[in-house]
């Protein structure tokens, strides 16, 4: 079932065109996606996180057996560190993604909110005997994002001097007498806060923020920076059917941690070199929609997932990612009917 936001009614007072988004309703858009998506390039976007879930892990077993089932090194996160992971199934195929970081007496989970329903009875049948309990914190422990160049000196002037300078590291704060976590995420082409904080006190926070300059963003601009960037959405970019070397995430994963679940089909992949697809970005002459193939003759060359149209300083561009066999070099031309779709490396740049 649906569910909405902490901040919906204040998202749908500033005129939020509400629309479902990972599993809650949210704000689409503020009536116009090209100039939300210039705020979280040029100046500072607000956006609702609402769409994020939350998951605890807690027991004396919980670092031992969360790291025997992601791809990543969990056991050795040092504390209000995260990092970030698949989890697959025996055969290698990702089943779910998150984040989880080390938070002292519990790991937390973030992930996408839909992903709750499948993830969290999937974690649970693999413990055996193990002291460790899950349970689903979305409602208490909401999220807020704050993006831009003006990002940093915006959070100041509403009283928050985030001291984790490092990102995927999580500060405990107080603000204005309410308990917040602030962490940076991992980019090179952005700064992108997130703010934890208690769903009682999220419209307080995000009515902080607008007073201090900040524009709201909708899911539409969000979905325009996620394709320019070359991030995947699982459920979308990455499917069950994939492998992780397949998408490109090599941060994901972790070659010395020791076993997990689905590793020996990751380092036979690893030690052999060789996929046979591999994810990437495509400039797009026309709009085609996701699941469309792209060839070249009569040869089966890959497929597209994601589309948008971004405006840029030269003009509106149509991006799209997806996957292309592994020979196949960035500016080689492919067709899916009468369009054309060019490689690219990812992420898309000089645009």
């Amino acid at each position: 079932m649906t569910v909405r936001s902490p901040i919906y009614e204040r998202m749908a007072a500033l005129g939020g065109q509400m629309a479902e988004y990972s599993g809650v309703e949210t704000a689409a858009s503020y009536g116009d996606p090209d100039a939300e998506y210039r705020a979280l390039v040029g100046s500072c976007g607000a956006f609702d996180l609402g769409w994020r879930g939350k998951i605890l892990f807690t027991g004396e077993d919980r670092v031992r057996w969360l790291n025997g089932m992601t791809t990543n090194n969990v056991r050795d996160l040092e504390q209000d560190h995260g990092n970030y992971n698949f989890l697959l199934n025996a055969q290698g195929r990702i089943q779910g993604d998150l984040y989880v970081y080390n938070r002292g007496e519990y790991l937390l989970g973030d992930t996408e909110r839909w992903q709750l329903e499948k993830l969290i009875p999937l974690l649970d049948r693999f413990i055996i005997m193990d002291d460790v309990e899950i349970s689903d914190g979305s409602d208490k422990l909401v999220s807020i994002g704050v993006q831009g160049p003006g990002a940093t000196g915006l959070l100041k002037q509403v009283g928050i001097q985030p001291p984790c300078a490092d990102p995927m590291v999580v500060c405990d704060l107080d603000w204005n007498g309410v308990g917040i976590s602030v962490t940076r995420m991992a980019s090179d082409v952005a700064v992108t806060y997130e703010v934890w904080l208690s769903a009682e006190k999220a419209a307080t926070f995000w009515d902080a923020l607008l007073a201090a300059g900040a524009d709201p963003v909708g899911t539409l601009a969000l979905e325009k920076f996620r394709v320019t960037v070359g991030v995947p959405k699982y459920g979308k970019d990455i499917r069950d059917k994939d492998l992780p070397q397949e998408t490109a995430q090599e941060h994901a994963l972790n070659f010395t941690k020791g076993c997990y679940l689905g590793q020996e089909i990751v380092e036979r992949i690893h030690s052999r070199g060789l996929v046979h697809r591999r994810f990437s970005g495509f400039f797009l002459d026309a709009a085609a929609p996701p699941g469309t193939k792209l060839v070249s003759g009569e040869k089966a060359m890959g497929e597209i997932t994601s589309v948008e149209r971004v405006a840029t300083e030269t003009g509106e561009k149509i991006l799209a990612l997806g996957y292309v066999r592994r020979e196949a070099a960035p500016g080689t031309l492919l067709h899916a009917g009468d369009i054309s779709a060019t490689i690219a490396e990812l992420p898309f740049r000089n645009i």
